[in-house]
């Protein structure tokens, strides 16, 4: 017993750095955008675009990423999309034209950030735990993993003031090579066959058989929408209210910080609570935080109130997401069945971290993509209430039988 639990402690510290690495550098590159599109003389749509396909690319990739890793462990995509994450970064910093921003931030990053995030090192978490504690430790990993959400924004504009921010994607491209030699913490095997192996295609007629996954990642697909348009153009936004830069980058940390509250507690909650009915909590929480946002007046005050509000509602949708994908089909092939659910959140990423750029690029105004936010916050509340945390009769035969 105590070495399972040490096998798995030692899971979920590896994995909680990794998701740091990974997420904590992306969740900066909202920094980029005014220094690279003055210096290249581009609109805001150009980099909105790159960033957008970053996560078309991330969404499309994240199935075929996670059935890998069902099927041969983790630690081999890991490797790999800690690679591509690191070679991509330093492209990024080396981009002088809208088709090598691109390339660099959009492709390859993307398919890096396919390999090292959630629903990849989520599954290694699920696998490791055992199911009574699986909610808490997917909390524990997307919580401890956020501190790098945190601590890596002061350090990225700290870089981007130094260095400049062609050279600072170079160190932050040397910073995410360090997942590399982490993948060695990932103690993750595939899972040992038990009677019949349930194939791929009997997974997804199964998950796409069930209206619970399609409302699960439907409601997905506003969480992407909703982050990725804040995270990109949020710094931008407060610069346009008159507020001096350094208060979006604070914003943004502020999110990160409050974010790691906001993913332990809903991991700890969904142990004990509906984890759908949680879900539709977050959502209507987030529709009266942006709401309020938009109608108080905006000063530093208030973006800072913004900031911690949105960040215990920021990530918090994940680990009750993925908990509820273990609960209904298993962790078999959680990592693909995952994926599947994040590609819907990368497509609502594109649509709002590209939306952004080009609603701005023409009204001169983010006023229509916030008020998209607030609906679809609705909309996804209404998905989620009627989702049940029933698991489908294969399983339900399995724990019968047994």
């Amino acid at each position: 017993m105590t070495s399972m639990w040490r096998t798995c402690g030692w899971v979920l510290v590896g994995s909680a750095l990794i998701l740091a690495l990974s997420l904590g550098v992306r969740h900066g590159f909202g920094l980029f955008l005014s220094p690279m599109s003055a210096e290249f003389g581009w609109g805001r749509g150009v980099f909105a675009f790159a960033i957008a396909l970053q996560n078309l690319i991330w969404g499309l990739a994240q199935p075929f990423t996670g059935a890998l890793a069902d099927r041969f462990g983790a630690a081999k995509v890991v490797l790999i999309g800690g690679v591509l994450y690191a070679v991509g970064l330093v492209l990024m910093g080396l981009s002088d034209s809208p088709w090598s921003l691109s390339l660099s931030a959009g492709l390859l990053i993307g398919i890096g950030l396919s390999g090292t995030s959630f629903s990849v090192i989520l599954g290694v978490v699920g696998r490791a735990v055992p199911p009574e504690k699986r909610s808490m430790g997917m909390g524990v990993a997307s919580a401890t993993g956020s501190f790098g959400q945190f601590a890596m924004l002061p350090g990225t504009l700290g870089l981007i003031g130094w260095l400049g921010w062609s050279a600072a994607l170079l160190v932050l491209g040397l910073l995410v090579a360090l997942i590399v030699p982490l993948v060695s913490m990932l103690k993750d095997t595939p899972m040992p066959t038990v009677g019949h192996e349930q194939t791929l295609s009997e997974a997804l007629r199964e998950a796409c058989s069930h209206s619970g996954f399609w409302l699960l990642a439907i409601g997905f697909f506003v969480c992407g929408f909703q982050v990725v348009f804040i995270g990109v153009h949020l710094p931008a936004y407060l610069v346009d209210q008159h507020l001096p830069a350094s208060v979006g980058t604070t914003v943004l940390a502020l999110v990160g910080l409050f974010n790691i509250v906001g993913t332990y507690t809903a991991g700890w909650l969904g142990g004990r609570m509906s984890k759908p009915r949680l879900l539709t909590g977050l959502y209507l929480l987030r529709a009266l935080v942006i709401g309020l946002f938009l109608w108080l007046p905006v000063t530093t005050t208030t973006a800072y109130l913004f900031g911690m509000a949105m960040g215990l509602l920021w990530l918090s949708t994940v680990p009750l997401t993925n908990g509820t994908v273990a609960t209904l089909f298993g962790v078999r092939n959680l990592s693909m069945l995952g994926g599947i659910v994040f590609l819907f959140h990368q497509l609502g990423s594109f649509l709002g971290g590209w939306l952004g750029g080009v609603v701005y690029d023409h009204t001169g105004s983010y006023d229509l993509i916030w008020q998209v936010s607030i609906l679809l916050s609705l909309l996804a509340a209404a998905l989620n209430w009627p989702v049940r945390e029933r698991p489908v009769a294969r399983l339900q035969v399995q724990v019968g039988a047994a």
